[in-house]
């Protein structure tokens, strides 16, 4: 048991390191490409040809924020809930790592074919750059930490119930007497207020 405690902290770190390092390349193109007089590395290309969409994964970076709010629903909840989030979380970083993985394929056509299509020519060199790399190692990294998640969260600490919200609110007892509507006025509590019964 003791041991299972402390796998708590190194999934965790892992887990978020692993979800922003997805959420930040997911953000950015995974490749670049040349074909004549157009280079997606350089500047001046964004204004002969729009990459927009081409050479980046929406559903990667969406998958990633949702790994990432799965870990905080983790640290604040307690039994059932919160191993039926791990397992969601577990489900969108598997879902974050096969779109990367089909990505390999899917951007390099689409920007070779919209290079092409943009410069006229024949030929067109497409390659993947580090941001790919860095959007597959945060999505195995996800992988396993929620797997591992899912797994060990039995054994792991807690938050208290005192963090909880109160059941039901006591309303504030109606003062008797003149001496009891002093102090009740002294403790701030007033007797004007509207709503409140009349003597």
């Amino acid at each position: 048991m003791a041991e299972a405690r402390k796998t708590f902290g190194p999934v965790l770190l892992l887990g978020l390191a692993s979800g922003v390092l997805s959420a930040v390349a997911a953000a950015r193109p995974w490749v670049d490409g040349s074909s004549g007089t157009i280079d997606t590395s350089t500047a001046s290309a964004a204004v002969m040809f729009d990459t927009t969409g081409i050479r980046e994964s929406p559903l990667a970076a969406a998958l990633a924020l949702v790994v990432l709010a799965c870990w905080g629903v983790v640290l604040v909840t307690r039994g059932r809930v919160r191993r039926t989030v791990a397992a969601l979380g577990a489900v969108a970083a598997l879902g974050a790592l096969v779109t990367t993985v089909l990505a390999f394929w899917s951007l390099q056509e689409a920007l070779s074919d919209a290079l092409l299509e943009a410069s006229g020519v024949d030929t067109a060199q497409v390659t993947l750059n580090g941001w790919y790399a860095a959007a597959l190692v945060g999505a195995v990294g996800s992988v396993i930490a929620t797997i591992l998640a899912v797994v060990k969260i039995p054994s792991w600490p807690e938050m208290g119930t005192r963090y909880d919200s109160p059941a039901g609110v006591v309303a504030p007892k109606e003062p008797e007497g003149n001496i009891e509507l002093w102090k009740a006025l002294d403790e701030g509590d007033d007797p004007t207020e509207p709503g409140r019964p009349l003597d």
